[in-house]
């Protein structure tokens, strides 16, 4: 015979206080499993997205970053005429060739420095990058030292907020436009007119050119006509592809530091989970001779057992995952690994985290109940009830 599982849960609410601090420790285990989880997506997240896969980036070959590649002028313009180039709706080929430094500022929340991406951008940017919404001030002037912040960057330092004044490149810049771009990677960044950044910071070369595909499909045979021009030293990739080349680094450490950290809280909760059935076990003695001689078998008692270390691991794994799921009101920043950048992100909670979170509650609670629940159904009925 099997024995209801509505059973077990009435065991789990009889004894509140102890059902109540073991799946506390579990949802403590989950919460910080499912948060690591999804530090890691939502940084993977705000890069991919930051790239658009009809968008293709040139840098050099062998660069990392825009920020250590070198595009010649005369390559620039090479790349600018390939039949490939997307022309717009102004009749003008929708390519921009950008530069890329870094400048140094100070948080105001903790008053450290740290670097932040500049971006050298033409006219035709914002068609490259239509996620880019202005939702304060104007657009900069070309041939002005005016710029234009992210709205991260606009939030994290107090310079570049609108009507501030920044000193970089040996000139001082005014913000007169802040850009919201749809949580990615460009909200950590600082816009200005390409041939003033560059003058300011004597540079001639570009860092990169990004350039819209008139057909997407394309990209393969334009990618093997570019780089195997003798006249160029570059490389091609899809403008998502690379961004997310951007964040793997850092993703993956941070993925594999909080597993890491996971495993060996998730110890400590199975050890609890086992010492709270096993208490459970020696208190239902009784009860288990009373079964057994009722006609339920070990394999019904064992099964008893492991149900109920199974729903003391779902409560604290749905309430870890619920309390987790407020992280995404917060947002963050770190320095990207790749291009040693102020790099902002939110936490992004998808179905495949929930459920590998859910499925890690599950094996805890398995793997913590399986020996108590084993000396449960080894009782003998006769020794169960003479100890009772």
């Amino acid at each position: 015979m099997t024995i209801p599982f509505s059973y077990s849960l009435r065991n789990l609410w009889t004894r509140k206080l102890t059902t109540i601090l073991t799946a506390a420790g579990m949802a403590l285990v989950m919460f910080v499993f499912a948060t690591v989880l999804m530090m890691s997506e939502g940084l993977r997240q705000t890069l991919v997205q930051t790239g658009s896969p009809d968008n293709v980036i040139v840098t050099r070959d062998g660069a990392n970053t825009e920020v250590d590649s070198v595009i010649e002028r005369a390559d620039a313009g090479i790349i600018e005429t390939d039949p490939s180039v997307a022309i717009g709706p102004d009749n003008q080929r929708v390519l921009s060739k950008e530069m890329v430094v870094l400048i140094t500022l100070t948080k105001e929340s903790t008053g450290v420095a740290t670097n932040v991406m500049t971006r050298g951008v033409s006219l035709q940017s914002p068609h490259l990058r239509p996620q880019v919404k202005l939702t304060q001030g104007r657009m900069f002037r070309p041939g002005s030292a005016e710029i234009i912040a992210g709205s991260s960057i606009a939030q994290r330092f107090p310079e570049a907020g609108l009507g501030g004044r920044m000193r970089f490149g040996q000139r001082e810049w005014v913000v007169v436009g802040v850009f919201d771009a749809g949580n990615t990677g460009f909200d950590s960044e600082v816009w200005g007119d390409v041939d003033q950044l560059m003058q300011a910071f004597r540079r001639v070369p570009y860092s990169s050119v990004i350039f819209k595909l008139s057909d997407p499909s394309v990209f393969q045979v334009t990618k093997q006509r570019i780089e195997s021009d003798p006249r160029l030293k570059v490389t091609l990739k899809r403008e998502s592809a690379f961004y997310a080349e951007q964040s793997e680094a850092l993703a993956t450490f941070i993925k594999y530091l909080g597993l890491t950290l996971s495993v060996v809280f998730s110890i400590g909760a199975m050890l609890g989970a086992m010492i709270t059935m096993y208490a459970a076990v020696a208190n239902r003695t009784a009860e288990i001779g009373t079964l057994r001689a009722l006609g339920y078998g070990r394999s019904g008692i064992l099964v008893l057992f492991l149900l109920e270390s199974l729903a003391l691991s779902l409560i604290g794994g749905v309430v870890g995952l619920f309390c987790a799921s407020f992280m995404q009101l917060l947002t963050v920043s770190t320095l990207n690994w790749q291009s040693f950048a102020e790099l902002a992100f939110t936490f992004k909670l998808t179905p495949a985290i929930a459920a590998a979170t859910l499925l890690f509650a599950a094996v805890m609670g398995i793997v913590g109940g399986v020996l108590p629940a084993l000396r449960a159904a080894r009782m003998k009925i006769v020794d169960a009830l003479r100890a009772a």
